[in-house]
């Protein structure tokens, strides 16, 4: 019986390698991007590609076990996660009180160091930021918080 168990196992294990999700990579404009309408320094623009762009745009960078399921499955599950709190690429779809509460949550999640998230560093040692990383990340976004709320007088 245990023979039987482990051969289904084994199979299912097999048949799954043929089932992928779409991948995040897009090659279309992004007319919403963020950058289209609040500058990006380069500092920041690294920062954002190393440790956010992944999980919060429309692009991730796939490592080569995304092609082993069911991790495939779990790196999809993370990035539609990651994408539905917070796009970077859709950034200028979102109100603007939406947009200021964004920033506003990015700030205070790399300041307290919830992001990006230890599940990804693990992995992706380069994504640890400095402390001096996460102080321009910090200080970008809530001047882009300060902008959008002047703007839109939501102070």
């Amino acid at each position: 019986m245990a023979k039987k168990i482990i051969l289904v196992i084994v199979i299912l294990l097999i048949i799954i390698q043929f089932i992928h999700p779409k991948k995040n990579i897009s090659a279309a404009p992004e007319p919403n991007n963020i950058a289209m309408k609040y500058p990006v320094p380069a500092n920041v623009q690294l920062i954002l590609q190393k440790a956010c762009y992944d999980c919060h745009s429309n692009n991730t960078r796939y490592p080569w076990y995304n092609n082993i399921q069911p991790v495939a499955w779990w790196l999809n599950h993370h990035i539609n996660e990651g994408k539905r709190e917070l796009n970077f690429s859709e950034f200028l779809s979102y109100t603007p009180k939406r947009q200021a509460h964004k920033m506003k949550e990015a700030a205070e999640q790399v300041e307290k160091g919830g992001m990006p998230l230890n599940s990804y560093t693990w992995i992706h040692k380069d994504a640890i930021l400095t402390p001096q990383e996460k102080e321009a990340f910090v200080n970008w976004a809530k001047g882009i918080q300060s902008q959008i709320e002047q703007a839109n007088n939501l102070q």
